[in-house]
């Protein structure tokens, strides 16, 4: 019987797995670098040890540390999360090595599936289907160009170590080859440490879809429904939901059935994903298998009813599986979003910062799995994922709609997110209709004016107004004040604007320009103001923190700073030519050198922070001047890394 667990993760899915842990009696340990001394997940375990600084590689990566935190706490067991080192087949010898249970399968599975290339030829001597394409022991340029011919266009390099995108290159015909294979190694050697690639024919805007597995020492496997992925931006799952609106019940018995052939193959134990492609025709193909648990799995749970960290812990002490298949029943519709810190309107960037509030929605249905709180801090350290929203439904518009009313009603005030980008999804007639592809989010949301934040109107101006000018008093401190006329100076983040606002007593006016919005003002207190707006009782939830405001109501949210007692300063930002980084990271490649020309929108450097690549662009015409940066640099936030000398840039120098 084991009795002491040690997550070797943080943030949502640590404390996700620490409270299954805690319900089914046993004690926890966490582990945390220094960056996450106070995190939710540390301080929510019976024990944590600190293993290293913030950076990955010196404390979630640090095998040996982790490994010596379980011997000195005396944890008999080790739950690997998602990420970090839950596919890394040595760690799990490690464990084993060490005399400790790791929650999940044995290094040889992990090793087999963690190989795109060895793993599609292990599923195509199991009878599962695949891709066509190259995935020989020669993967040399001049090999992959050779087959790529055999294959033809369009078709896709794929690392074969890789996941999540990286190292994933689309090529529509043979000049762009040999450009995207050397990037793609690149790329598959940074983020894996290892550059061999294979090549398949593109499946045309497919629907991604998963099958979660299960399976034990006893021989036993079932597959617990599918789920659909389809819905994703640079290959990185944006929206999951279960079951697929696609999926056909027959259509599910031959897939899971595919799926428990890729488990067995293998020898596999505890939870795995088995990954495909469906084109528009049904036909599906093995794309890989994720040898842990999924980001997604809540779904999964919600439409079976089942507690998967339950499963996994169940396998893990050598038990038969919960359920056999015909036992494993779906009921109803369940849909998942991962709410980031980024800004959708700045190319998805992710964002740094205090996290003044957060506070999740509460309702029917609605299940939040997160790993930060109010008064947290997202640091560029780690993925800026703050929460998964899922929402469960008899049907998939009773999930719909719970899930939009959970993002409307979520409060987040601090920094930028993709909650009404979420939103929007979820509410687009091609996703209501179920025949969102992995083009959809392409096609459907450009990333220009679409993503743009909708200005604040006359509106939201009058109630940012009325908390400005009242702070934080009550209605009866300032009731019977006599008529003020206040001028004001807004910025709104995309303008600078001048209101004038006169109260008098609960009653205030806004004017901006020729508009004008009048409301009654019954109550302010606690971060809630509550007025009368035309005859309609309302609520808006605020935040303060300085000059700056953060307000939602209505579904909305806005932000604005007050520069009304504000002096002028000087310039430093768009178009001033002085480019600096958007966050701390690792510069991977500069793209310009001094006396280059360039114009607003070209790339300059590429910015690696987040597990990710940002490219860094110029923010107008003009000749660089210098480069202050080079490759391989760390860099901070605000840190100054091309100046550019503003001016018109040379035709020529431009298509360049």
């Amino acid at each position: 019987m084991l009795k002491k667990l040690l997550i070797a993760n943080r943030g949502e899915i640590a404390v996700r797995v620490i409270r299954t842990a805690k319900a089914l009696g046993y004690r926890t340990v966490a582990v945390y670098s220094e960056a996450d001394a106070n995190a939710m997940h540390t301080e929510l375990a019976d024990e944590a040890v600190c293993i290293g600084p913030a950076q990955v590689s010196a404390s979630y990566l640090n095998a040996d540390a982790i490994l010596d935190a379980a011997r000195k706490t005396g944890a008999d067991c080790i739950h690997p999360g998602y990420g970090f080192l839950s596919e890394n087949a040595g760690f799990s010898n490690a464990c084993k090595e060490a005399g400790i249970v790791f929650v999940g399968p044995p290094a040889g599975a992990i090793e087999l599936m963690g190989s795109k290339r060895r793993s599609k030829i292990a599923m195509q001597k199991a009878g599962v289907p695949v891709v066509p394409g190259y995935e020989g022991d020669n993967a040399s340029d001049n090999e992959l160009i050779a087959a790529a011919a055999d294959i033809g266009y369009p078709l896709m390099i794929k690392a074969s170590a890789g996941g999540g995108g990286r190292g994933m290159r689309l090529v529509n015909d043979e000049s762009e080859l040999a450009d995207n294979i050397k990037r793609a190694r690149s790329e598959s050697k940074q983020a894996f440490g290892d550059d061999e690639l294979i090549l398949e024919r593109a499946v045309i805007e497919p629907r991604h879809v998963e099958i979660q597995v299960f399976a034990d020492r006893h021989g036993n496997a079932v597959y617990l429904g599918e789920r659909d992925c389809s819905v994703q931006r640079r290959h990185q799952k944006v929206v999951e939901e279960a079951p697929s609106p696609f999926v056909t019940p027959e259509l599910r018995a031959v897939m899971g059935e595919a799926a428990v052939k890729a488990a067995l193959a293998c020898d596999y134990e505890g939870a795995g994903t088995v990954e495909f492609l469906v084109d528009k025709d049904r036909n599906f193909y093995f794309l890989e298998m994720n040898t842990r648990l999924q980001v997604e799995h809540p779904v999964t749970e919600l439409i079976t009813g089942q507690d998967l960290v339950a499963w996994q812990l169940t396998v893990a002490e050598g038990l038969p599986l919960p359920l056999v298949q015909d036992e494993i029943k779906l009921n109803g519709h369940a849909i998942e979003v991962r709410l980031y810190a980024e800004d959708p309107s700045n190319g998805f960037t992710p964002q740094t910062g205090p996290l003044h509030v957060f506070q999740p929605a509460e309702g029917e249905g609605l299940r939040y799995d997160t790993g930060v709180r109010s008064g947290d801090e997202v640091t560029p350290h780690y993925d800026p994922m703050l929460a998964k929203v899922i929402a469960w439904g008899e049907n998939r518009n009773q999930a719909r709609r719970r899930l939009i009313r959970a993002l409307e009603d979520t409060f987040v005030f601090g920094v930028t997110t993709n909650r009404h980008f979420l939103s929007r999804i979820i509410t687009d007639s091609t996703f209501g209709a179920g025949e969102a592809t992995t083009a959809f989010l392409q096609q459907a949301f450009s990333e220009d004016q679409s993503l743009q934040p909708a200005k604040p109107r006359i509106r939201q101006l009058a109630l940012a107004a009325c908390v400005l000018a009242h702070g934080n008093a009550s209605k009866q401190a300032w009731s019977n004040a006599p008529a003020t006329n206040t001028p004001m100076k807004l910025d709104t983040g995309d303008e600078t604007v001048e209101l004038l606002v006169q109260s008098s007593g609960n009653k205030l006016s806004c004017r901006f320009g020729d508009e004008c919005h009048e409301m009654v003002v019954t109550s302010m207190q606690n971060g809630v103001l509550c007025t009368i707006d035309k005859g309609i009782r309302q609520r808006c939830q605020y935040h303060r923190s300085g000059d700056s405001l953060y307000l939602q109501a209505f579904g909305e949210s806005w932000s604005v700073t007050d520069l009304t007692h504000q002096p002028a300063a000087g310039t430093n930002g768009p178009g001033s030519g002085r480019i600096q980084a958007s966050m701390d990271g690792a510069i991977i490649d500069v793209q310009v050198e001094p006396g280059q020309a360039v114009r607003q929108g070209d790339t300059l450097v590429i910015l690696e922070a987040m597990k990710m690549e940002h490219p860094v662009k110029a923010d107008c015409d003009g000749v660089v001047g210098e480069v202050l940066t080079n490759k391989g640099s760390q860099v901070k936030r605000s840190q100054l890394l091309v100046e550019i000398t503003i001016g018109e840039a040379p035709e020529q120098e431009s298509e360049k």
